[in-house]
């Protein structure tokens, strides 16, 4: 067994499932979570906020194999009361396996269908009950090394074609172009893909290919994966696929707050560490930009990032909602916001709640969220993708970087498999242009 899962189970085993142990004699409800830079900040609002006379949570923070964890204990009938995913596929197979339970009868009743966007409720809806509720509203951004770019004059680019030659002009200039790599997330392939296929195909075309309207193996789809593909040939991704294979968050990431890589291409997630982190110690001042799109339109493919569900196994769901209803409050998102640096759940948020936030945060809050209420945006592959086809995307796009097969064969695959997916039912619900 892996080391780094002892703890954990042995955690789960203790907690039993949220048995009452405290020495208060509360009801303990266990909550797992990601380990990451702001997962401590999260976990103080969220508990020291929390005024409750019988109940007690008890967290744990997972390292990072966290989903094996989760995933494994779950399977195994233990695991915390408060299951966390990596997102809606994630969650998808886990409430197919029916190793969640159903919400449905608390989303009136604790007045979560008050709180939450709709469509972003939807999102955890499997063969008509909800499993899951949705931890953040994502998009795809470009960063860019501010510093790097005022001592260069380089202009920030907007089209696909503007992107494509800054990356040469960068790489010539003895920088990467672009800080990435997938070695403590092999998923992060797809961050790519996503973004490609909005900013180059275009929303409506992927709104069609998702509601069946479009083949995934259409020209439009093929240039998207063909101007990745390109761009990863030229190793303007952390220099070439052996590093970009091989180098850990914290590498490539440093690299670019120090000003050796130029760019970024990553979720609005990274706003937790960015400054604190990577930029701020470094002297450097970071900005950031839409993902450069074939038209010079803003685009932002919006999703979810992390869900939260209620464990089948656990011995008590109704105090594990009202832990939930808390962590979805309004003002327990507002703070989370602003002291932690995460991006707020989909739910509707005052703007005293954001006051104290990063401007730069708070510019890309109000784009994501007007986007997502005019319903100008894009689709995330781990959200809006069924599971079979979400791994598929960010598995066998490796095989299209390493030439083993063409953008035109990946996305023939890719097509295959959604349109099973597709006809057994088994896609997330997509929100209506």
């Amino acid at each position: 067994m892996n080391k780094k899962w002892v703890l954990p189970l042995i955690l789960g085993m203790l907690f039993v499932l949220g048995s009452t142990v405290s020495a208060q004699d509360k009801t303990v409800i266990t909550w797992w979570l990601e380990e990451t830079p702001s997962a401590p900040c999260l976990v103080e609002v969220v508990t020291s906020t929390f005024v409750s006379e019988t109940i007690e949570i008890q967290n744990e923070l997972l390292p990072d194999n966290w989903w094996d964890v989760v995933r494994t204990s779950v399977n195994g009938g233990a695991g915390p009361d408060i299951v966390q995913s990596p997102g809606p596929s994630f969650a998808y197979e886990m409430a197919k396996a029916g190793l969640v339970l159903p919400l449905d009868g608390y989303v009136a009743e604790l007045g979560w269908d008050e709180g939450m966007v709709e469509w972003a409720l939807n999102l955890g809806i499997v063969d008509g009950q909800l499993y899951s509720l949705p931890s953040e509203l994502e998009t795809m951004l470009l960063y860019y090394n501010k510093t790097l770019f005022d001592a260069n004059g380089w202009e920030v680019p907007a089209t696909m074609d503007e992107l494509v030659s800054l990356s040469q002009t960068i790489a010539d200039a003895g920088y990467i172009p672009i800080s990435a790599g997938n070695a403590e997330w092999r998923p992060a392939n797809e961050w790519f893909v996503s973004a490609f296929l909005n900013a180059v195909a275009g929303p409506e075309n992927v709104y069609a290919a998702l509601t069946g309207e479009k083949s995934w193996a259409d020209p439009e789809f093929v240039e998207a994966i063909t101007i990745l593909n390109q761009m990863q040939q030229n190793s303007w991704f952390s220099g070439g696929l052996d590093a970009y294979y091989t180098l850990t968050f914290d590498e490539f990431l440093t690299a670019f707050g120090t000003g050796e890589a130029a760019m970024n291409i990553e979720g609005s997630w990274r706003l937790e560490d960015l400054e604190s982190v990577h930029f701020g110690p470094n002297g450097n001042e970071w900005g950031w930009a839409p993902v450069p799109s074939s038209s010079g339109e803003a685009i932002f493919p919006i999703g979810i990032g992390a869900t939260y569900s209620i464990n089948a196994f656990s011995e008590h769901p109704d105090e594990a909602a009202a832990v939930l209803t808390h962590l979805f409050s309004p003002e327990t998102q507002g703070r989370i916001s602003v002291e932690c640096g995460l991006a707020p759940a989909p739910v509707r948020l005052s703007p005293d709640l954001l006051e104290g936030l990063d401007a730069r945060n708070a510019a890309i809050y109000t784009a994501i969220g007007e986007a997502s209420d005019a319903g100008n945006y894009g689709y995330l592959t781990w959200t809006f993708w069924p599971p079979r086809s979400d791994v598929y995307i960010y598995e066998e796009i490796e095989l299209v970087w390493d030439n083993q097969i063409t953008p035109e064969e990946y996305l023939a695959g890719l097509d295959e498999i959604f349109t099973e997916e597709f006809e057994a039912g088994d896609i997330p619900p997509i929100p209506a242009r």
